[in-house]
This record gives C-alpha cells, structure tokens and sequence, in this order.
C-alpha cells in the first residue's frame, strides 16, 4: 500500500506531466480529449488543472458503465476489458469533443477480476486522425494503487503522443 508520503510525491509529478502537456499542447496547437472509465475522471481532472486548459483540453466522457461506452462513445458491444474498446473510446471520444489527440482508458482495478480478466489488466488508446496505438497493462496492488499506476501511465502517453 502507499504511504500519504508516497501519494502525495505522485500527485506532484503528475501535476507536473499535465504541465508539460499544456506546453506540448499549445505550442503545437493540438487538443486533447479523454474517455475513461477506469480512472472514473481522475485523469481529466489532472488535465483540466493544466495552465491553460480552456485553450487545449477539450474535455472528457467518464463512461463508467458498459452502455455508456456503447451508446456516446460508439464502442462496439461485447467485452470492454480489451484493446478493441480502449481502441474505440478514444476514437470515438476524439470524434465526438473535436479533438487531435483522444485517449481511451478501460480496465479492471479490482478487487476482484472481470469478464475473465484478472484485476490490474488495463487498457489504454491514443487516436489521432488516421492512426490509433494502444498499450496494455498489468497493474498489481489495491484499486487504489492500480487507479494511480494508470492515471501517470496515461498522462505519460499524453506527453509521448504530443512530442
């Protein structure tokens, strides 16, 4: 488990990577939109404390439950622990905000596993037009833990993606 010491040392760097993404993002004059479910909204609002959001951070869809995936976001019906769901969440995210870059985060924090996956699977998706990359993770530890790991990892392809 992590220590406040620890938690609070995580929530700095990652105030610090939603920094470099304004910089990325206005300089290059790109916007940035996310889906999420996993991370019920803690990446957006990472994003939305960024300097000058309003200029670069589209917005978010936190699409926590399956129909909500299906019928805003345009997922495909069937299992959303996958790459094709994190694949078409950010798709369908970046279409439906007008973004450049649109991020797509699913998985299962846990305690327990998820239409067979086991708890720490995660996955994530960054579209822009004509072109889509996904990465997948195993997360181990407490929801928590799990939630944190994903929010950095997410904001680090943020970064990659704009660079």
């Amino acid at each position: 488990m992590s220590t406040a010491e620890d938690t609070i040392h995580q929530e700095q760097t990652d105030i610090q990577r939603a920094e470099r993404i304004a910089t990325l993002a206005m300089t290059r004059g790109r916007t940035v939109a996310v889906a999420e479910s996993l991370t019920a909204g803690q990446v957006s609002a990472r994003l939305g404390a960024g300097r000058n959001a309003s200029q670069w951070y589209r917005g978010a869809v936190v699409a926590y439950a399956k129909g909500v995936k299906f019928s805003v976001l345009g997922v495909s019906e069937g299992p959303v622990v996958s790459d094709l769901c994190a694949r078409e969440m950010a798709e369908g995210v970046r279409t439906l905000l007008g973004a450049d870059v649109g991020v797509g985060i699913t998985g299962v924090g846990g305690p327990g596993a998820e239409e067979g996956k086991p708890a720490g699977t995660v996955h994530l998706a960054i579209a822009r037009a004509g072109h889509v990359r996904s990465v997948e993770m195993h997360v181990p530890g407490p929801p928590e833990d799990v939630i944190a790991a994903v929010g950095t990892r997410v904001l680090d392809e943020i970064v990659r993606e704009l660079t």
